[in-house]
């Protein structure tokens, strides 16, 4: 099947969303406009206007009504989907690296860089009733991070909403309790920067993502590590298929270092391991730069990958895909 380029975007893509139901493809990049794309046949719908620096993270809420966004710009935006006009606007202190929509929708948090003698800080806001007052309202929670824990790179919601995972630039992660704000444990299995979690379709187990070369499958409860699947250069994403015991991970090199390696040595392909043997089994080939995040649409019938290279790919399995069996 040939895959469907979705080309729309002048920079480098930070980050791709599908909504619940799989028709639409959210995806922001570092050009400071988000797009929504059909996913079926890759037509842009339209983009999100208002942002003017790099846009790190985007999220849809369970029923595709809002959008999240967090820049380089110190914004978070709201958007409503359907029309693409920013709901509400909240200013922050440095750049807004996460942002997550949580499983009911009734809250949503975002997470702050330490910068300008400011800390890592992660908020918490009701979303309920958005509108232009959001801006000044106080937030549900806020969570500073301190020297140790180091810089918040990626945020999971975890059960019931009740806990936040959190992935640190030092490889730690940790889980928080949100009722009683405290720490609930932490581990250290990454050596490296965590670059992007992704819960499995259940929410019992997520994947995390490392510079250290690696990906692991955690326990969303324990935080215990269940499985590692390495490879020989960073991955910036991993995403579990909700269809089968499948893993796909992308990376490659920083970017800086892409222009001394020919594609083939550069290793741009999305990779796919086996969720319980922690054995690769496939390869896609595609992009012309690292691919910076990868996500299955919720069918697990295709998934798709964005890059560095400004393209965002979709890409439908063959019908080997479901034929194949591990020996």
């Amino acid at each position: 099947m040939k895959p469907l380029m979705l080309q729309g975007h002048q920079r480098a893509i930070t980050q791709i969303k599908y909504n619940r139901e799989g028709d639409l493809i959210f995806s922001s990049a570092k050009d400071s406009k988000p797009c929504v794309w059909y996913s079926l046949n890759g037509e842009r719908l339209g983009t999100f206007n208002g942002h003017i620096g790099a846009v790190w993270c985007v999220d849809v809420d369970w029923t595709t009504t809002r959008l999240i966004t967090g820049a380089g710009d110190m914004n978070t935006f709201l958007w409503d989907v359907e029309t693409g006009t920013a709901l509400g606007k909240i200013p922050c202190n440095s750049s807004v690296r996460t942002c997550n929509f949580s499983f009911s929708g009734n809250q949503a948090f975002y997470s702050t860089d330490r910068a300008m003698n400011h800390p890592c800080e992660l908020f918490v806001i009701d979303v309920r009733n958005i509108d232009s007052s959001i801006s000044s309202a106080d937030p549900v929670l806020k969570l500073t991070m301190n020297e140790q824990q180091s810089k918040i790179t990626s945020m999971l919601w975890g059960a019931l909403d009740e806990t936040v995972i959190t992935g640190h630039e030092n490889g730690s992660l940790r889980i928080w309790d949100l009722r009683a704000v405290k720490e609930l444990n932490s581990v250290n299995d990454h050596t490296a920067s965590i670059t992007d979690m992704q819960m499995s379709s259940d929410g019992t187990m997520f994947v995390s993502s490392s510079k250290d070369c690696s990906a692991k499958l955690f326990d969303s409860d324990s935080l215990m590590c269940l499985k590692t699947y390495k490879t020989e250069r960073p991955v910036n994403s991993a995403s579990i298929s909700p269809l089968f015991e499948h893993v796909a991970l992308g990376g490659g090199q920083d970017a800086m270092e892409v222009t001394t390696t020919s594609t083939q040595a550069g290793k741009f392909d999305s990779r796919f391991f086996h969720l319980v043997y922690e054995e690769e089994f496939a390869r896609v080939k595609g992009h012309f730069g690292p691919i910076n995040s990868m996500a299955f649409h919720p069918d697990g019938k295709s998934f798709a990958t964005g890059g560095e290279d400004g393209f965002v790919r979709i890409q439908v399995f063959d019908s080997s895909y479901y034929e194949h069996t591990f020996e």
